[in-house]
């Protein structure tokens, strides 16, 4: 199950590529996602649909980006984040004054996007985020715990943190890079080699070890696998 199984998304933009971009990446991500080409569709369907998050555009003819931050407003308090190709901060003082919770500037990258996404859902909808099964793993987000085959571990803050990355990533090949970029954060400037020190610490506590739960990739990095 994914982190995000359950969280619908409205994605509002009049240009198709961007639209089929965003859906197939979040689609990915495990978000169920729904689409709008113009403002009126996408009032309608959030009456219809009660989505999450809207990712609205605003640079949109006929009602732009603006009024259907407004009208959104009066219809649920959903969590809305603002897209636009200018820099102007006048339209993102308008944005956030009608009721928007997050503005980007395009081009932005797709991993920032989900990282606003996921900060709006933390923020609105935190219950969504809290606890997750996956596999013989159980997360609790909101408590920062793991339990393992109904087992509570002792974790540390930085093994939670990792534990989780890697098994909300289950099945995919994580490079010691990706690992120090998304649990210890990009500006790290120790060694590579304390992914090794805390791997060994986590499967002590899974008593993992022929290293069937969290295996080594040699030269490409590191896999959980459910057995």
């Amino acid at each position: 199950m994914s982190l995000n199984k359950g969280i619908k998304i409205l994605l509002v933009d009049d240009e198709p590529t961007i639209l089929q971009f965003l859906e197939m990446g979040l689609e990915n991500e495990g978000f169920q996602v729904l689409t709008a080409q113009d403002g009126m569709t996408a009032v309608t369907m959030v009456k219809e649909h009660q989505p999450h998050v809207v990712i609205l555009d605003v640079m949109m003819p006929g009602m732009d980006g603006f009024e259907v931050c407004r009208m959104l407003k009066k219809i649920q308090n959903v969590a809305t984040i603002m897209l636009t190709a200018r820099e102007d901060v006048e339209d993102r003082v308008k944005g956030l004054t009608l009721g928007a919770d997050d503005y980007m500037i395009k081009p932005f990258s797709f991993e920032e996007l989900l990282a606003r996404i996921h900060a709006r859902i933390r923020n609105h909808y935190p219950h969504l985020l809290s606890k997750v099964h996956l596999g013989p793993f159980q997360i609790d987000d909101r408590r920062k715990e793991i339990t393992y085959e109904g087992t509570l571990l002792e974790l540390s803050p930085t093994e939670y943190s990792l534990l989780k990355y890697l098994v909300t990533n289950h099945g995919l090949v994580l490079s010691k890079p990706m690992i120090l970029d998304n649990v210890w954060g990009y500006d790290f400037g120790g060694e590579e080699n304390i992914v090794e020190v805390y791997i060994r610490s986590l499967r002590d506590k899974l008593n993992d070890r022929q290293h069937r739960i969290i295996r080594t990739l040699r030269g490409a990095g590191y896999r959980v696998d459910f057995i």
